[in-house]
């Protein structure tokens, strides 16, 4: 959605959604081409009632300019995450250059017994390399950001 780029704003619609019990999955925001445009991509699992509920909220709220639905439209979508795996080995390290390779990650950074990896991808794609890692590796640590989306110009998904 656009909303006004403006001090509080945030605040009111997580509020929006906290004060009705309902869950965010992710929520990423950033200014658009116009400094005083902000646009925020909310992820969010609900039935379609409770989803047309949410829709109706926030385009009542004064400072929200336009709700965009992408449910069934073609997208493009990525998220990035960040996993460091500590206390690897030598032969560990070399595994996850070539996971990173596979995954296209980049390896931002490293050390004698750790590695960070730097993936941006689909949620689909960065859950299979979380399982994958967790499944191999005893210590990591995951960061991960909501994800941006923005509408296909062809008429299929990317």
């Amino acid at each position: 959605m656009f909303v006004e780029n403006d001090i509080g704003v945030l605040a009111k619609i997580s509020g929006l959604f906290s004060g009705k019990s309902y869950n965010l999955e992710s929520l990423t925001v950033g200014t658009t081409e116009d400094k005083s445009i902000s646009r925020m991509t909310i992820g969010l699992v609900s039935d379609d009632i409770t989803f047309e509920q949410i829709k109706k909220q926030l385009n009542r709220l004064v400072e929200v300019i336009k709700v965009l639905d992408f449910t069934n439209t073609p997208t493009h979508m990525k998220e990035i995450l960040f996993i460091k795996v500590k206390s690897c080995t030598k032969e560990e390290k070399t595994e996850l250059f070539q996971i990173a390779c596979v995954f296209k990650a980049s390896v931002t950074d490293y050390g004698l017994d750790s590695v960070l990896l730097e993936c941006v991808q689909t949620e689909t794609k960065n859950d299979d390399l979380i399982r994958l890692l967790t499944g191999q590796f005893k210590q990591l640590e995951i960061v991960r950001g909501g994800s941006v989306a923005i509408e296909s110009i062809s008429m299929t998904d990317r």
